[in-house]
């Protein structure tokens, strides 16, 4: 069955993303429509785009507001949700988990860089038992997409995810262990959901704030989130374009 699928044009993906903010331009970009008979479980906040680009249907997924608070259902809790929920009801042949990131200018990151994700692991997951160790971090190698890094000309580097915006001493030890030049509170619950169900994933994410900078990450987050959300919107359509009609070979 891989085999086969592996053969035919790439017909369906699914785009998670984590904020409102930063899925309604691409759901205006392509036109997208929610849909009112929602695959999900009733009461979830969860919500779905979809459309037909070209010959690619595209599903967008994004976790919604919480319920009680009414702010994005950010972190790795919401993401593993919804991608399980999202392959099992939509049946994607590709995954593009989009979003907003810290970047670290230690390891070249500016503000407004967008980054195709090598590989993803988690820093605050800590269980210093032999291979319990091993398990918490997470560490997974991204589906490799060399033809579409060099068309586009995107910088590729590797992904660290946690559940906290800030970062405690722990953390960055944890993220440089990782070799990570890019935080998120998504990537990697999103790579264990898609690796267990077998789904080929690409993590595009794009620059909002500067970790090892001098203003406080909230602040930087806030400030860039419009314009940064702008270069993500525009990666995500050169990146789909670029799919239309190839096979997963031949990202």
């Amino acid at each position: 069955m891989a085999a086969q699928v592996e053969k035919h044009p790439i017909s369906s993906i699914l785009i998670i993303i984590a904020m409102q903010t930063e899925a309604l331009p691409v759901v205006n970009k392509f036109q997208l429509v929610e849909n009112p008979h929602s695959p999900f479980p009733e009461g979830v906040p969860w919500v779905h785009y979809h459309g037909t680009y070209k010959d690619i249907t595209i599903n967008l997924v994004w976790p919604g507001k919480d319920l009680t608070l009414g702010v994005d259902s950010v972190g790795t809790v919401s993401a593993s949700l919804v991608t399980y929920a999202s392959i099992q009801a939509l049946q994607p042949d590709l995954i593009i988990n989009a979003g907003t990131a810290g970047g670290f200018k230690a390891r070249g990151a500016g503000i407004g860089d967008v980054f195709l994700a090598s590989h993803v692991a988690f820093h605050d997951r800590r269980i210093p038992i032999p291979v319990f160790d091993l398990f918490g971090i997470g560490s997974r190698q991204t589906f490799s997409t060399p033809n579409l890094l060099k068309a586009l000309n995107l910088k590729a580097g590797k992904l660290s995810t946690g559940d906290s915006l800030d970062m405690t001493p722990r953390d960055e030890e944890s993220i440089a262990a990782n070799d990570a030049t890019v935080k998120d509170m998504e990537g990697a619950a999103v790579a264990y959901v898609a690796d267990l169900l077998k789904v080929p994933a690409i993590f595009v994410k794009a620059v909002t704030d500067i970790v090892d900078g001098e203003k406080p990450t909230a602040e930087e987050f806030l400030q860039n989130l419009a314009a940064v959300t702008a270069a993500l919107n525009e990666a995500v359509a050169q990146i789909v374009d670029f799919i239309c009609g190839k096979c997963l070979p031949e990202l």
